[in-house]
């Protein structure tokens, strides 16, 4: 399972929270402690928001542990709100096309989960994504299907319902084709004024998130990423911590719904 990380808040350097700690996210590429897979090599990426509107980012296949573009970039950059994220490949070759964060626009999403199953539902989990869509899939990752997903269910007007449709469309597709391996989801979406922080299975079981405070802002993390855990809150299954950047927060309720008609 892949390690994440995001923070939404005053300005801060993004090393503050990647690099300078010793359980830092960097540091769990190479030494994860809540995590079936300890080691999570298979590639990193960073998406913030500067001046502009839309999101910047930098990915790469060389593990975090052992980049240090990564670092360097970590220790020169100061943003509001940010996302990254270590990789261990489920589904998908290890290519920058698979790195996380996805970007479109102003639009960020990473993703620790997996669709069970997925070999043999991706056809089917690709047809979820709009025809208009569909030119911007360029790995073979079920995270990205999910984000374009997504991104054709109203995501940039309504995030939680269409997250809530999308798992829906991916539970009815499975149902359809006799896969009952579970679908696990935690996830963040932002669209550079909020971030969206969901956590969510269909068999009770969904990849660990935590929160805390930092500062006037709030960060989020597959697992702590400091000495002191007791500081860390777990988000609750089967809810999404919506966070903004002034740092008021709230964390409600999720349940996937009937899936709403993709845009053509």
């Amino acid at each position: 399972m892949c390690r994440l990380l995001a923070y939404a808040g005053p300005p801060i350097f993004l090393d503050r929270l990647l690099v300078e700690p010793r359980a830092s996210l960097i540091s769990q590429s190479l030494a994860a402690r809540e995590a079936k897979t300890i080691v999570n090599g298979d590639g990193c990426g960073i998406g913030w928001y500067g001046e502009r509107p839309e999101a910047a980012v930098y990915r790469g296949i060389l593990p975090a542990w052992s980049d240090a573009n990564l670092v360097s970039l970590c220790r020169q950059i100061r943003s509001p709100l940010f996302l990254a994220h270590v990789r261990s490949a489920t589904y998908g070759e290890v290519s920058t096309a698979n790195c996380h964060p996805f970007a479109d626009g102003r639009h960020l999403f990473m993703h620790n989960g997996q669709i069970g199953g997925y070999e043999g539902l991706r056809r089917h989990i690709d047809a979820l994504i709009p025809d208009a869509l569909y030119p911007r899939r360029r790995g073979t990752s079920d995270s990205e299907a999910i984000f374009l997903a997504a991104l054709g269910r109203g995501l940039d007007t309504d995030p939680v319902g269409a997250i809530a449709a999308t798992l829906a469309a991916i539970e009815a597709t499975s149902g359809r084709v006799g896969e009952a391996a579970p679908l696990r989801f935690a996830a963040v979406h932002s669209d550079g004024e909020t971030l969206w922080a969901y956590r969510w299975a269909n068999d009770g079981l969904p990849p660990s998130l935590y929160w805390r405070s930092e500062g006037d802002g709030i960060v989020v993390a597959s697992e702590p990423c400091d000495a002191d855990a007791g500081n860390w809150v777990i988000v609750p299954p089967a809810s999404v911590l919506v966070a903004r950047r002034d740092g008021v927060w709230r964390i409600v309720p999720f349940k996937p719904a009937a899936p709403a008609r993709a845009a053509a």
